[in-house]
């Protein structure tokens, strides 16, 4: 089992979400039903087919898969998300591991989603390993809930947290589609978009913003003062607070 690799996870991700693993429960988004239906029907989800969640979270993309009515097993490196995950998605298999060692046997999942966590991965370590525990023909999903700057107090919040000047938004980026085909081990990466809001108080607003990792690895003042400026992008505007995404998603599958 495993394919002998030692596990790893990036320091940020690792300190921002083992600190910030309550606000990330609380205030990251879901996923629009319209996509997770799309994905099912794409990869053939359903009773009968097994699914890896890889790099799992809190459960928030791994519920979603539940009712699709394939046998779920989850895999996430953070003891923190993990427990988060066991508390709110009862009943799947979660087990520590990184998506670069993968606690699974070779060929032993028909598909593997991975939602919000990919840019995290190293890519060509990654695609190898997701092939060695996927079936023949099996499947490939990546999702990303990602902020619609083309609103305008969006685009502000950003500015103020200096989003664009860390790497963790590189999975905007990248080209997903020459990755996997570098891997030459999937079919060529297609991809859909789809659109997503989330409705926030607040407290709500105020814990998204310090789920984002390099928000939540920060010392607690700093952390709570980069938060404080953050909300002034939506000063003088009445709650609820309406936050857009585009929900990006690409699938594949292993080359037989």
């Amino acid at each position: 089992m495993g394919s002998g690799l030692t596990p790893r996870i990036h320091d940020t991700a690792a300190a921002g979400f083992s600190a910030g693993s309550g606000a990330y429960a609380r205030g990251r988004p879901s996923y629009p039903q319209e996509a997770i239906d799309f994905l099912a029907d794409k990869i053939a989800l359903g009773p009968g087919k097994k699914v890896l969640d890889l790099a799992a979270g809190t459960g928030k993309f791994t519920a979603l898969l539940v009712p699709t009515g394939a046998e779920v097993v989850a895999v996430e490196p953070v003891k923190e998300m993990g427990d988060q995950l066991r508390s709110s998605v009862p009943g799947v298999d979660v087990l520590e591991g990184t998506a670069e060692a993968v606690p699974l046997p070779d060929a032993s999942v028909d598909a593997v989603t991975v939602a919000q966590a990919f840019h995290w991965f190293d890519a060509p370590l990654a695609l190898a390993e997701i092939a060695r525990v996927l079936n023949a023909g099996g499947d490939l999903a990546m999702l990303w809930n990602r902020r619609d700057e083309s609103v305008r107090w969006v685009a502000h919040m950003n500015e103020l947290i200096r989003w664009h000047e860390f790497n963790q938004r590189s999975y905007e980026t990248v080209d997903w589609a020459a990755a996997v085909a570098a891997s030459r081990l999937y079919t060529p990466l297609k991809k859909s978009t789809f659109r997503y809001e989330q409705v926030l108080d607040r407290v709500g607003l105020e814990d998204r913003l310090r789920s984002v990792s390099y928000i939540a690895a920060k010392p607690e003042a700093e952390r709570e003062q980069v938060v404080a400026l953050g909300m002034t992008a939506v000063d003088g505007m009445s709650e609820p607070f309406v936050l857009p995404y585009n929900t990006l998603v690409f699938w594949c599958s292993k080359r037989s």
